[in-house]
């Protein structure tokens, strides 16, 4: 049975506390690995080898940090198949949307190779006589990032090229689940050249995470994953005097008004919600249709979902893979027949798919939810699955009083062909991320990531500049050189003129 390792100090480090999760191929239900459960020991080698490592990478210039990042986008470029095939082998999302992945996290690499502009200090010459002020940014030190299943690769590439590239060194603990892409990623940092104890990895459970909060050698730590964890993490975490962003769940929104093209907004709302088995945080949850549409969008959405095709992503022909874990598949498939139950008509029902060959396998047909009502459970958890409820509204006002009620806002969408009203949605919604006429509206590398209420713990966004802010603190430095014909003594207080 194959054993993946921790990665510490620049070499693969096998597990030493006797723990191993088992990892297995969601398309099979078949343990292809085991992977080493970090006990503290091990956590605290790999921040030592981080803090050492800190001041040599931290003084290091910006052009050779950007030499090492420009060197990994052309190596992780040249293995995007080979990340994506692990990613398919061990989260099971179809080859196409793992690429798609590997491609999005690309994209805050590229933006890490472009440093040298954004640190980028400011500077007053002559604020008083002879005296100039200028503002820079230096690194925090050792920083960490836990990442989840439903990302192994992108969302650690959200994290470390853009901390190691402020001059921070990295711990990365990824998820137990899927951990091979996310440790094979860290692999060819270190081919392309980063130094020893730059970018450590550890596997692990809650024994791991919580060393990492408490850690008093880690500065910073970034976290994406469900909201309950993302407010322990938050509170844990900054109990510890650590500086945090932790991002968490979502019940995303897509709202389709009357006037909008019905077939497009169908499109976008079966490619937002049953993309990746629904296993996204920006996935959408709930379609609002504004009366008197909802007849119509619900049976152009159920005609596209009962053809989506299903089965093990290694084959072409998928569309949609199998869930993470047996447990996962049961529970989203368990709101199924509990929304009929209170009151929801279930217009498509996949809970009995079964896929030939692949009997084992994770695999939930997609379902679709019609008349579904905010007391209902399907509405009021996040099901992060291939579930999709729609809720019927009378008007926009009705839709966004429903919207901005939700405890959660990542992300939300409008479908529309009225610009006032795209117009009046952005500003009223209450949500991190918006999309006019996009079902899912994940900012490009330069902009940043994240969302609002119980989506964001922290006052930082992920990547773009606010991931610059939040791997740098600020320092402002006064200067006065005493020009030849100064002399003398001054007690009195100084002032600016």
């Amino acid at each position: 049975m194959r054993t993946i390792q921790h990665f510490i100090d620049g070499k693969p480090a096998d597990g030493a506390s006797g723990r191993f999760g088992v990892v297995t191929n969601p398309a099979t239900g078949e343990q292809t690995a085991r992977v080493p459960f970090a006990g503290i020991d091990e956590v605290d080698a790999a921040v030592a080898a981080a803090a050492r490592a800190f001041e040599s990478w931290s003084s290091m210039s910006l052009a050779r940090r950007t030499q090492v990042l420009f060197t990994f986008r052309e190596v992780l470029n040249a293995h995007r198949d080979e990340i994506a095939a692990l990613i398919t082998a061990e989260h099971g999302k179809v080859h196409s949307d793992a690429l798609g992945e590997v491609a999005r996290g690309l994209e805050v690499v590229e933006l890490a190779c472009g440093i040298p502009q954004l640190l980028k200090g400011e500077s007053s010459t002559q604020v008083s006589t002879r005296v100039d002020v200028e503002s820079i940014r230096q690194p925090l030190g050792v920083v960490a990032g836990i990442t989840p299943f439903n990302f192994p690769a992108m969302v650690p590439l959200w994290m470390f090229p853009l901390a190691i590239a402020c001059g921070n060194t990295f711990v990365l603990k990824p998820s137990e689940k899927d951990p091979s892409a996310t440790a094979r990623l860290v692999e060819l940092a270190h081919e392309a050249g980063l130094p020893e104890g730059v970018l450590n990895l550890v596997h692990g459970d809650k024994v791991a995470v919580d060393r990492l909060l408490e850690h008093p050698d880690v500065a910073a730590v970034s976290f994406v994953g469900s909201t309950p964890i993302a407010r322990y993490v938050h509170n844990t975490a900054s109990a510890h005097g650590k500086r945090v962003q932790a991002l968490g769940g979502a019940k995303n929104h897509m709202l389709v008004l009357p006037d909008a093209n019905l077939d497009q907004a169908a499109d976008a709302a079966v490619s937002a919600a049953y993309g990746s088995a629904g296993e996204r945080c920006m996935a959408v949850s709930v379609v609002v249709a504004v009366d008197p549409i909802g007849d119509d969008l619900v049976a152009r959405i159920a005609e596209r979902a009962r053809n989506l095709r299903i089965g093990p992503g290694t084959d072409p022909a998928s569309e949609m893979g199998p869930l993470v874990t047996r447990e996962h598949r049961d529970k989203v498939a368990s709101y199924v027949p509990k929304a009929r139950e209170q009151g929801a008509e279930v217009v498509v029902d996949g809970t009995d798919l079964v896929v030939a060959g692949h009997e084992n396998g994770f695999f939930l047909g997609v379902s679709l939810l019609d008349k579904v009502t905010p007391e209902m459970d399907a509405y009021r958890d996040e099901i992060f699955g291939p579930v999709l409820s729609v809720v019927r509204v009378a008007s926009y006002e009705e839709a966004i009083t429903l919207i901005n009620s939700s405890r959660w806002g990542n992300g939300t969408a409008i479908f529309t062909r009225d610009g006032g009203a795209a117009r009046r949605f952005q500003l009223e919604v209450q949500a991190g991320m918006v999309g006019v006429n996009v079902p899912i509206p994940v900012p490009v590398g330069y902009h940043s990531f994240g969302g609002w209420k119980d989506s964001l713990f922290g006052d930082h966004h992920i990547y773009g500049t606010d991931g610059v802010r939040f791997y740098t603190r600020g320092k402002v430095i006064t200067t006065r050189w005493p020009d030849p014909s100064d002399g003398g003594i001054d007690l009195g207080f100084p002032s600016n003129s």
